[in-house]
């Protein structure tokens, strides 16, 4: 399985060689950093966050790291390849890849029945005055509660929404660009989770791999001088 973590932009078109206007959504996928790698699991890091604005326990976590603002982690069957430092970027997606995506809804605060449950309201002829988006009867008196999910007014949106079976129209290496057919759950600049079918395509960071050789230089250097 293959994932990243990316940033919706917002819906634009492209034009298919065949002439074709196809609607997508443009995210900008990456690049993101391996922070933590498990036996069957990876966490990934997006998005830039200013160091003073890191508490303790997240500047330990992000040490010799770039500064991320997101952390999301990801199952994998096998981690074997992947390390602490490498880079997921927007090529290990290709055109015409199936994916799915995860992200939260667009809030809509409080909202009624019409709205929230697609109700068809009450009838509009004459006498039914103030009772065109009412939601009418909730059900028997006798139990003097009310059930458990039933359909009312409420807080609408802000929820955690997948959407499956999309198609990967286009993807901009040079950018970190991603377009998706179709819409995507969240507003603009929400964080999105892409998954598709197929291997994982790692870059390794050479930032990080230096930062680590000179981490094991130093802890070298330590054990040379305490045994002299």
């Amino acid at each position: 399985m293959k994932f990243i973590l990316g940033k919706k932009v917002g819906m634009t078109q492209v034009f298919l060689p065949n002439g074709e206007v196809v609607p997508v959504t443009r995210v900008v996928a990456g690049p993101c950093t391996v922070v933590l790698v498990k036996d069957q699991a990876v966490q990934l890091g997006f998005g830039e966050k200013k160091e003073w604005r890191l508490n303790k326990p997240q500047a330990g976590h992000l040490k010799d790291l770039a500064k991320v603002e997101f952390l999301k982690e990801f199952d994998i069957e096998k981690t074997d390849g992947v390390s602490r430092g490498d880079l997921i970027l927007a090529d290990t997606f290709a055109e015409g890849d199936t994916v799915e995506v995860t992200g939260m809804s667009k809030g809509k605060g409080f909202a009624g029945v019409v709205k929230r449950h697609h109700f068809g309201g009450g009838p509009a002829s004459h006498g039914h005055k103030d009772n065109l988006r009412a939601p009418g009867s909730i059900g028997a008196g006798g139990v003097q509660r009310v059930f458990k999910g039933m359909r009312m007014a409420g807080r609408m949106g802000g929820d955690q929404v997948t959407v499956k079976n999309l198609k990967i129209v286009k993807v901009d290496t040079a950018n970190n660009e991603i377009f998706i057919k179709g819409a995507l759950p969240g507003g603009r600049n929400a964080l999105v989770m892409v998954l598709g079918e197929g291997a994982l395509k790692v870059t390794k960071n050479a930032k990080a791999e230096n930062s680590a050789n000179n981490v094991v230089a130093e802890n070298t250097a330590t054990v040379e001088t305490a045994n002299a």
